[in-house]
């Protein structure tokens, strides 16, 4: 399972920034680690540094084996709660899909 982060010019995206969200998504996804090829993540500043409500935007996209895209999207005041929003969004979508194809 690859993970790609993508940032917009608001957020420094270094490796030491995004290790953290990598552990956390490998974590959370390893049930499915067989059947994900890649994992995208884009993570935005909607406000740019107005640090306004629901400003960090996370979106995340999941290329499962023999299967369309799967894309979530979370806002929230920080990017932590929004990655772990979108995270938690994507885990559900995941167990309702394999569910599905387990049951056929």
């Amino acid at each position: 399972m690859i993970i790609q982060f993508n940032t917009d010019k608001n957020i420094n995206g270094t490796e030491e920034f995004t290790a953290s969200y990598i552990a956390q998504i490998e974590g959370e996804l390893s049930k499915y680690s067989n059947q994900i090829t890649r994992i995208e993540v884009h993570l935005s500043d909607e406000d740019g540094n107005n640090n306004g409500l629901n400003a960090m935007r996370c979106m995340i996209e999941a290329r499962v084996e023999g299967r369309q895209p799967i894309a979530v999207t979370d806002q929230a005041d920080t990017l932590d709660e929004a990655v772990s929003g979108a995270i938690d969004k994507l885990t559900t979508s995941l167990n309702t899909i394999m569910g599905r194809l387990s049951n056929h």
